[in-house]
């Protein structure tokens, strides 16, 4: 047996919204903290699933450089606007979902036509704006991904589809990620880690589940080494600490 004192995690602070959560592990073995924490760090910001636009098709336009009648931004400007939509999808992608405006306003996201199968969290972010005689329609779609696609590699599945613009997609739910280690005291030792862990998502996912899906996957990915042993398996590592 290697026996390590199994460590207490806590969420220790959390928003109201569930976009955000701090959370305290301890004790670690030293320098466990620093491992642990950037491993969490990079799978998070890398490789969690999440819905984004893939590419756009707006009647009249066939660049992204284009303008349009009576419309206040240009074809980039949109583009931007629309990547970052944050959007839950319940079923399969890739989806396509729709604008159809016109007449003076702003355009936001609530403006977004769409099934049951698709949630737009951010209803009030800004699209376009239009004049009195503009209008404006357009197909969005979106699909399933993780990390970050960019529009070169997009562009790869809308082949010969004329006036199709390939967007850059940030599939990733996790906007940030940030980890720091302290000193912590167990008896008359006091050179075990505290890892503190604090991730902001887009609402898509909580923090929790962010975290838990993030070591599932390095947990996976780790098991291929424990299968090299048997012996390994059957080792047991972690005790409880007892009370009192």
């Amino acid at each position: 047996m290697i026996e390590i004192e199994k460590p207490r995690i806590e969420c220790v602070e959390s928003s109201e919204d569930e976009r955000y959560a701090k959370f305290v592990i301890e004790p670690l073995e030293r320098g466990y903290g620093t491992t642990l924490g950037n491993s969490l760090r990079r799978m998070l910001l890398s490789s969690l699933p999440g819905v984004a636009s893939t590419s756009v098709k707006i009647d009249g336009v066939l660049h992204e450089f284009s303008t349009i009648p009576g419309v206040k931004e240009d074809v980039t400007e949109i583009i931007l606007n629309i990547k970052n939509l944050v959007i839950k999808l319940h079923s399969d992608g890739p989806k396509t979902i729709y604008i159809n405006q016109e007449g003076a306003g702003e355009v936001c996201a609530r403006d977004i036509k769409h099934d049951a199968d698709v949630e737009i969290l951010n209803g009030d972010m800004h699209i376009a704006t239009l004049d009195e005689d503009a209008k404006l329609f357009m197909e969005i779609t979106i699909n399933r991904g993780r990390g970050y696609v960019s529009s070169e590699q997009n562009k790869e599945q809308i082949q010969g589809q004329i006036g199709v613009i390939a967007t850059d997609s940030i599939f990733t739910p996790v906007e940030k990620v940030n980890y720091y280690t302290d000193k912590t005291r167990v008896g008359n030792v006091s050179d075990y880690d505290k890892l503190t862990l604090e991730i902001w998502t887009n609402g898509t996912i909580t923090p929790a589940e962010a975290v838990s899906l993030a070591a599932k996957i390095i947990s996976e990915h780790l098991s291929l080494f424990i299968d090299l042993s048997d012996d390994a398996k059957n080792v047991e590592i972690m005790i409880e600490k007892e009370e009192g």
